[in-house]
């Protein structure tokens, strides 16, 4: 998750600082994670929650590797620009760290 935070977190979070369209695009997606881990993950209670958001991004990441379709498993060089991967990748940060 660390290496995930110091990729995706911590760069699109500043990005969005500054840009509200990516903040509500980033928003979106953290209430899509929050929402599969809250009611697609069966038998999850008592599962650390960076147990199942780490899952969730190895699934993520294991889909890109084996189907690609033009989605990248790399930071993007504009947070603006971002694709769906991306985005979801920095919103599964979200949830990792502390509020």
């Amino acid at each position: 998750m660390h290496k995930l935070n110091t990729m995706y977190g911590i760069p699109a979070a500043l990005a969005a600082a500054e840009n509200p369209g990516l903040c509500a695009e980033l928003d979106q997606h953290a209430a899509a994670v929050r929402d599969i881990l809250a009611f697609g993950v069966g038998e999850s209670t008592g599962i650390p929650l960076t147990v199942l958001l780490a899952g969730y991004a190895r699934g993520l990441l294991d889909q890109v590797a084996e189907f690609a379709g033009g989605l990248r498993a790399c930071a993007p060089s504009s947070w603006p620009e971002a694709d769906w991967l991306q985005l979801r990748l920095a919103a599964v940060c979200r949830h990792a760290v502390p509020a």
